[in-house]
Formats: C-alpha cells, sequence, structure tokens
C-alpha cells in the first residue's frame, strides 16, 4: 500500500457508498475484528475530512470501536463482492474466525488494522460518537423497516488521518 496526502484524496461519496461495500476494522495485531459495512457517509465537518460509520449494538465489531480509538475503512480491490455479503457481512467474529475464513491477509497501518486486498484504506481517529434512538425519527418508516428487533446504530465520526491506495 501507498500512502496518499489526504487532499490527493478524491472519489464520489455518493456513488462509492451506494455501490462499493466497505470493511470496518478495529483493534489491534491478536485482537481485532472486522465487518461489512453499507451505511456510512464520507465528507467535511469541522473543516476535516471524516467518514462517518454505523455499527449495531448487537456486531462484535462494536466491542472493538468502543474499546479502540481509531478505526479503518477499506475498500477491497474487484473480485471480492461476494465475500462482503457473506463472511464479513453476515456472520460474527463471535462464532467463527473470520480472518481466516474471509482468505484476506491482514496488515497494520498506523496502528490500525487493514488488508492487502485493499484498493483504499482511510485511517480514521474517532471524534465524536453518538446513539440513534427510536425517538429522535421524525420519519418513523426506518424504524420499522430497519430496527423492527430494536437493535439500534452507534455512530462514530472519524477524522481521516491517512489514506493509502494500491501499489
Amino acid at each position: 500500500m501507498k500512502k496518499i496526502e489526504l487532499d490527493q484524496l478524491s472519489f464520489d461519496a455518493l456513488t462509492k457508498t451506494h455501490r462499493e461495500l466497505a470493511v470496518l476494522a478495529a483493534g489491534e495485531p491478536g485482537h481485532f475484528n472486522m465487518m461489512t459495512i453499507g451505511w456510512a457517509t464520507y465528507g467535511t465537518l469541522w473543516r476535516e475530512p471524516v467518514t462517518t460509520v454505523y455499527v449495531r449494538h448487537s456486531r462484535y465489531t462494536h466491542e472493538f470501536t468502543e474499546q479502540y480509538d481509531r478505526y479503518s475503512v477499506t475498500f477491497l480491490k474487484p473480485g471480492h463482492e461476494k465475500l462482503l455479503g457473506t463472511t464479513l457481512g453476515r456472520q460474527s467474529g463471535r462464532d467463527i474466525d473470520k480472518m481466516h475464513d474471509s482468505g484476506l491477509t491482514p496488515v497494520f497501518v498506523d496502528g490500525v488494522p487493514c488488508f492487502e486486498e485493499a484498493a483504499l484504506t482511510l485511517v480514521c481517529e474517532k471524534v465524536y460518537r453518538g446513539e440513534i434512538t427510536e425517538d429522535q425519527f421524525l420519519d418513523q418508516k426506518p424504524v420499522g423497516q430497519y430496527y423492527a428487533d430494536h437493535d439500534m446504530h452507534t455512530f462514530y465520526v472519524g477524522r481521516v488521518l491517512a489514506a493509502y491506495v494500491a501499489d
């Protein structure tokens, strides 16, 4: 992976979010977890580049994003779409060895887990966390559609510290 300057980072955030799933990872060598994320935002807040990622309370990765100050958002190279929808997206690291079963190769950059198979990795530092709660919805449609089981999300706003692209 090659580090690029943040002012060189350019992508269509809406297209990337809607057409490409990403992998959220947090932890340290020997103790980390990852999961597919399809809900995320990328932009500028407080005059800094940021990501906002959403993690359900029930997800094993929630424990890692709570415990560690940094996380990565990785967009994998083409050819990993099925993996994003299965092992990383539907199975829990509590129940299986996701790293082994995924076939991905973990690497650590700036102390954060990511993967050799990355096309783009963003290293982020949490600057804000919040909870999505049912009582704050102005339109109740998403509550019934996405939260019928009341498994809500914590959201993390992360300052983008670094960006890496495939060599």
